[in-house]
């Protein structure tokens, strides 16, 4: 049976082929991106013989929610298991008017940055179009229904880049006014840094925002800290980046995990501040969130708020994260390890 939000599985061809009116394909993409229907009987401006016929040939859902977490300051996080067993994580956050998810694109990760939890076993597979936006159909529905998703960020489980073919049909059908009508402007990709891809991606598809793990200051210290930069390199990674920004004309994000003793220190800040100086961005300073099991620590306020101060003083566009779902396996890829070992969690409700 065919996943009806694959990209390749053409429902407009299906109905072409069984004689049915091409307006029908544009009701049911509107029951499925705005109507949040649950099944093909939802449909009910559909013929009944359509219905039929849909759900003989099509599914909906590929993935089972096997986790449903809720957190008290509003997110909401989803462990979903794909029809082959692979598990992977999303999440839904709130923050005055804005509704954000953040989705995954690979079942694990192969980039293996020492502090993350999602790449600790590895890379599984990349995820297909139909699975990644399964993902914010489901995130969209945690939703009272007078509310919409506002931005997507795609910061979940993988490295986005390496899986571009079948993630940007899936943004194309999010940001399209058939789909779930996001601006592009509101749709972030993040990456840790292939500048082949960078490149890729400035050729097929400009439109979205860039955001990259930078998570260091220096060569020696991102090696240690993000392995694949021995083969890459952090200025090749700014020129790829220079590059996009120049063919989108859309402000480069950096992030930067800020680890305690690893890379909060002053110097880190001031070598930081150089790098950035003379681009127009904007740094994502995240206070590391704590992974069980990993050495790495949250810095203390103190070493915080100097990191702070050194690039608000070299005049760097900074904004600092606030950690949402601490109370929750919010960090990516600590649910999905933490049901590997245990089925025990707490304050979990089930998806209604």
């Amino acid at each position: 049976m065919k996943h009806i939000l694959e990209s390749d599985h053409h429902v407009g061809d299906w109905l072409t082929q069984h004689q049915f009116p091409a307006y029908r394909r544009k009701q049911i993409q509107r029951w499925l991106f705005q109507g949040r229907a649950e099944g093909f009987d939802d449909m009910s401006d559909l013929p009944k013989a359509l219905r039929d016929q849909v759900s003989e040939n099509f599914q909906i859902w590929t993935t089972k929610v096997v986790e449903h977490q809720k957190s008290a300051d509003g997110t909401e996080k989803l462990l979903l298991e794909l029809q082959d067993g692979g598990r992977i994580e999303c999440v839904l956050l709130r923050e005055e008017n804005r509704r954000t998810i953040c989705i995954s694109s690979q079942v694990g990760c192969a980039m293996g940055c020492v502090f993350c939890a999602s790449g600790l076993d590895g890379v599984d597979r990349n995820l297909t179009t139909g699975e990644i936006v399964e993902q914010m159909l489901r995130l969209q529905r945690l939703l009272p229904e007078q509310e919409r998703l506002s931005h997507i960020v795609v910061m979940g489980m993988g490295e986005p880049l390496a899986n571009l073919d079948r993630l940007l049909p899936a943004l194309d059908q999010a940001s399209s006014p058939d789909g779930l009508g996001i601006s592009a402007r509101r749709i972030t990709i993040s990456t840790v840094g292939l500048p082949p891809a960078i490149t890729r991606l400035a050729k097929l598809n400009s439109r979205y925002h860039l955001a990259v793990s930078l998570h260091a200051p220096n060569d020696e210290l991102r090696n240690e800290i993000v392995p694949v930069n021995s083969n890459i390199g952090i200025q090749t990674i700014l020129d790829a980046a220079d590059h996009y920004f120049e063919v989108s004309s859309r402000r480069l994000t950096f992030e930067y995990v800020l680890l305690a003793d690893v890379n909060d220190r002053p110097e880190h800040a001031h070598q930081l501040a150089s790098l950035l100086k003379a681009r127009n961005v904007l740094l994502n300073v995240i206070p590391y969130n704590p992974v069980a099991g990993l050495p790495y620590r949250t810095p203390s306020s103190k070493a915080i708020g100097n990191f702070r101060a050194i690039l608000l003083k070299a005049n760097i566009n900074i904004q600092f994260r606030q950690r949402k779902g601490d109370d929750i396996d919010a960090a990516c890829g600590q649910l999905r390890r933490k049901t590997v070992k245990t089925t025990e969690l707490v304050d979990i409700e089930p998806l209604n």
